[in-house]
């Protein structure tokens, strides 16, 4: 009996990517969904992003492909380091029935807390809250408050860190939440590295922090790491990391799909950005379909980082709390609390 030939790197690849079933349709959406903001944007795209003022509107809708093409770039560097690891975070999920059930429960949740969010900012004078503070990555015409801030750095904190972590650590280890690592010198590495190569690609899309005094910089990168690390990289880790993404991968028994509904999830933990428009129906799905666009492919990472590592904290880490927002977002941070 002949020996089976084992694929190579680049059939594995083909095979979890383009030749996969779900691989090809989300290819098809990806084409899809540009091809509907064309079609609504008319050559302009409404949004609030200064960082992107003046910017020309072909390079515009180039933005969310070139980040896609660079986080395909680093799966394949975290495939190669991790490529003596043999995890499977499907078997620290319950039973299909019990996993079904509470997928179902914390995505209902979530997207509760969520609306919360949007209701609690304007009641207290601020914008709706969602998973970014207003002017994150892109910045805005009208800079957050501290207070402003603050308060959505605690609600954040709280409703999607806080109450699910203890909700779930009562029923399950940390070791079941991918929360404790089986191999840190490896996790290690994966952090340095992919923290290095993002931030090396941020620092040149957005070179702001390089613009700051050596005061300033001392100042807003701790604060921005803190703010960011509380907000919205520990509620990240814990909603849809350390919880949610076993789960998928128990109930659909693919690492491929497991990789886009971990995007998807993401994506939508960031419905209303700081950046979206909702005056007009156009204006409303140009938001919506550039929130799919800008955030599956971060999600996706970080779900390919920690199915590969089985550490929610190597993702928060490399991909998170670093790059892009201590690098991209301390000029903000610079400007909320106004530093001189």
């Amino acid at each position: 009996m002949a020996e089976a030939v084992k694929p190579s790197f680049a059939g594995r690849v083909a095979r979890a990517t383009i030749l996969h079933p779900a691989g090809a349709a989300a290819i098809g959406l990806w084409v899809v969904a540009h091809a509907a903001v064309l079609w609504l944007a008319g050559g302009y795209l409404p949004f609030d992003r200064p960082a992107f003022a003046g910017r020309p509107f072909a390079m515009q809708m180039a933005v969310p492909t070139i980040g896609m093409i660079e986080i395909l770039g680093l799966m394949l560097v975290v495939y190669w380091l991790t490529r003596r690891r043999k995890v499977d975070i499907a078997t620290r999920a319950p039973d299909r029935p019990v996993a079904a059930r509470e997928t179902a429960m914390l995505l209902a949740y979530a997207m509760l807390a969520q609306v919360g969010g949007w209701l609690l900012g304007p009641v207290l004078g601020y914008r709706p809250f969602s998973f970014h503070i207003a002017g994150t990555l892109v910045g805005c015409s009208v800079p957050p408050s501290p207070g402003e801030v603050w308060t959505w750095m605690i609600y954040n904190f709280v409703a999607f860190a806080i109450v699910p972590f203890l909700w779930f650590r009562h029923r399950y280890s940390t070791e079941q939440l991918s929360l404790k690592s089986s191999a840190p010198w490896n996790d290690l590495s994966v952090i340095l590295v992919v923290a290095t190569i993002e931030s090396a690609f941020e620092l040149g899309a957005f070179p702001g922090i390089l613009k700051l005094s050596a005061e300033q910089l001392l100042i807003a990168a701790p604060v921005a790491f803190a703010v960011f690390f509380f907000g919205t990289v520990l509620p990240t880790m814990v909603l849809i990391y350390a919880i949610l993404l076993p789960r998928y991968l128990k109930l659909t028994g693919s690492p491929t799909v497991t990789v886009l509904l971990g995007g998807l999830t993401y994506a939508a933990m960031h419905l209303v950005e700081g950046w979206s428009v909702f005056a007009t129906p156009r204006d409303t799905a140009l938001s919506l379909l550039f929130v799919l666009l800008s955030y599956v492919g971060p999600g996706m990472i970080k779900s390919f980082i920690t199915l590969r590592t089985g550490n929610a904290w190597v993702h928060a880490l490399g991909y998170h709390a670093v790059a892009p927002h201590t690098v991209v977002d301390a000029p903000l941070i610079a400007k909320v609390f106004a530093l001189r």
